[in-house]
């Protein structure tokens, strides 16, 4: 039974990333686990030399990535191995993980060798810009990943229609499409509801239609990726500014610093399947 509460809204999409930092799968609904929806972020690139696993927090090196799409061959099931991985380059050509060479390609493109790889370092290294520096900044977030993912710090990363709307009438001029957040879950507001009210849901929990169940731990903090040029959307420096002056908020996570955030984090209490209309309950 749907637990009872303020309604949040409703699921608007659902999105799975197979490879982290590659363009993701819409996809109508999801199987979420401790670990989030399953299969997402199971695989990544490793920088050979280094051991770090590739992510566009630092565009500088790994801003090649964004260009790329990755698809399962078939859906992951519960239990089993993930599947193989489609990856296709925006000239139209696609190599499977299962054969095709895909470390070469990919290391071809990034510049640097690679390996696309499901195994997760035991200490992963994990580089990200500080965008706000006025000299370059890179500190290494890697003790945040979750065990046994590519996923910077939570199961789940939401984001709602409200914040969108409320981005895009700050800066009419920006294209603020959720796609450049890259959440596992948009949401739709209901109507009256305005601004960034996920803000609001820090702390508390939500439930997902019957069964899921998340605790909302942070506020999401804001990179440099949303104003990177990813499919049709163009790179917006500005982008990030906006969010810097009108949601700077503490992230429990990293001690209370005040950061540009846009969206929420979740951590899995109830697991269970998810689906496009299943109503949101916050607690």
């Amino acid at each position: 039974m749907a637990s009872q509460g303020t309604s949040g809204g409703s699921v608007k999409a659902l999105w799975r990333y197979p490879v982290k930092s590659m363009a993701g799968t819409k996809i109508d609904e999801a199987l979420v686990t401790d670990g989030g929806i399953l299969g997402d972020r199971g695989y990544a690139v490793i920088d050979r030399k280094s051991g770090r696993v590739g992510s566009a927090k630092t565009p500088r090196k790994w801003a090649g990535l964004m260009a790329l799409a990755a698809e399962f061959v078939s859906p992951p099931q519960p239990g089993a191995p993930l599947p193989p991985v489609r990856i296709a380059w925006p000239d139209g050509t696609a190599v499977s993980s299962e054969g095709g060479d895909p470390d070469a390609r990919l290391s071809d493109t990034l510049g640097r060798p690679v390996t696309l790889t499901t195994e997760r370092p035991e200490a992963p290294s994990l580089e990200r810009l500080d965008p706000l520096a006025a000299d370059e900044t890179i500190v290494d977030i890697g003790e945040l990943m979750m065990a046994g993912r590519f996923s910077d710090y939570a199961a789940l990363h939401l984001i709602t229609t409200a914040t969108m709307a409320r981005l895009a009438e700050l800066r009419p001029e920006s294209k603020f499409s959720a796609r450049r957040f890259r959440p596992n879950v948009t949401i739709a507001t209901p109507e009256g509801q305005a601004g960034f009210v996920e803000n609001d849901w820090v702390g508390r929990e939500i439930a997902i239609g019957d069964e899921v169940r998340l605790r909302i731990s942070d506020p999401t903090p804001r990179c440099s990726v949303p104003t990177l040029a990813q499919e049709d959307l163009e790179k917006d420096p500005q982008l990030l500014r906006t969010i810097v002056e009108h949601n700077t908020l503490p992230v429990p996570v990293l001690d209370g610093e005040s950061l540009p955030c846009a969206g929420v984090y979740g951590f899995v209490v109830q697991g269970g399947k998810v689906k496009r209309g299943d109503q949101v309950r916050v607690e």
